[in-house]
C-alpha cells in the first residue's frame, strides 16, 4: 500500500503524572532532543527520520497494572547493556521483577512513573538493524498486528505462531505484538498511538477509514477536543490528530 493512502505514527505518547520530569529521563536514556509541547506536556524529537517522536501527557489518573506496551533497548556489547542500566537507575529508574528468570539476558527497568522497558542484550539477531530503541513490543493478538499494518501501511517483518511485528518501510524500530494470552485491561493505558492523517486527506475521512478497517470509537471522557479517540481490535486506545 502506498504510503500516502495511510497515517503517520506522529507519537508514541505516554500520560504521564509529571510531564516534564518524565520527559527529562528518556531524553537522557535515548539522547533525543526534548522539546515543549502544549497542555504542559512536552515532547521528544527522535535523532534521525526513521522514528517517531515521543510526547509526556499530563494525567491525574495513577498507573495500575502493568502496562501492555514497552520499549526495548539494544546493546551492542554486555559493557554498553551495563552502561545504559547504569545510566538509567542514576536518572531514577528501578529494577523491576514481571516474571523474568535468571536466565534471562536481558534487564527489566521501570522509569520513575513505574513504565516498564527492558534493556537487551548483546546478539538479539532480531532486532540487529533497528537502532537504540529496537522495538516497541505490544501485548497483542494476530489480529491487531495486521491492523496495524493495513493502518500505518507498514509491512509485516515478522508472522509465527500468532507473533507479529511491523516496520516503516524507512527502517527504525519495529513494533511486534507477543499474541495470546492477552494481559487483562486495567483502564486507559499510560501509552498509546497518535496518528495524523496523510497529506491527501483529512481527519474524519481518515477516521472512517480506520472504522472501516476494524477500529471502534471510544469514550474515555475526553468531551470536546480536537482529537479522535479510537481503539484498535484489541481494545487499545489510540488517537487521530488533525493534520500536522
Amino acid at each position: 500500500m502506498s504510503s500516502r493512502m495511510t497515517c503517520e505514527l506522529f507519537a508514541v505518547s505516554f500520560d504521564a503524572s509529571q510531564p516534564q520530569r518524565l520527559a527529562r529521563f528518556w531524553s537522557g536514556i535515548l539522547d533525543w532532543q526534548l522539546i515543549d509541547d502544549s497542555h504542559d506536556g512536552a515532547a521528544l524529537l527522535p535523532s534521525d527520520d526513521t522514528g517517531f517522536r515521543i510526547r509526556f501527557l499530563p494525567t491525574q489518573r495513577q498507573k495500575v497494572g502493568q502496562n501492555p506496551m514497552h520499549f526495548d533497548l539494544t546493546s551492542t556489547s554486555l559493557e554498553g547493556q551495563q552502561q545504559t542500566v547504569a545510566r538509567a537507575l542514576e536518572l531514577g529508574a528501578r529494577h523491576i521483577d514481571i516474571g523474568q528468570t535468571p536466565d534471562d539476558g536481558h534487564v527489566v527497568l521501570a522509569d520513575p512513573e513505574g513504565n516498564e522497558f527492558c534493556v537487551i542484550e548483546p546478539g538479539n539477531n532480531f532486532l540487529a538493524d533497528c537502532g537504540f530503541v529496537g522495538a516497541l513490543a505490544c501485548d497483542g493478538s494476530q489480529e491487531v498486528g495486521y491492523f496495524w499494518s493495513e493502518v500505518l501501511g507498514w509491512p509485516l517483518v515478522w508472522d509465527q505462531d500468532q507473533e507479529t511485528a511491523i516496520r516503516s518501510p524507512l527502517g527504525g524500530p519495529k513494533i511486534t505484538w507477543g499474541g495470546p494470552p492477552l494481559m487483562p485491561k486495567t483502564g486507559k493505558q499510560r501509552l498509546h498511538f497518535d496518528l495524523t492523517p496523510p497529506a491527501h486527506s483529512d481527519q474524519q475521512t481518515e477516521v472512517e477509514r480506520l472504522l472501516s478497517l476494524g477500529a471502534t470509537r471510544k469514550d474515555i471522557g475526553q468531551g470536546e477536543v480536537s482529537w479522535v479517540v479510537l481503539a484498535d481490535p484489541d481494545g487499545n486506545e489510540f488517537c487521530v490528530l488533525t493534520s500536522q
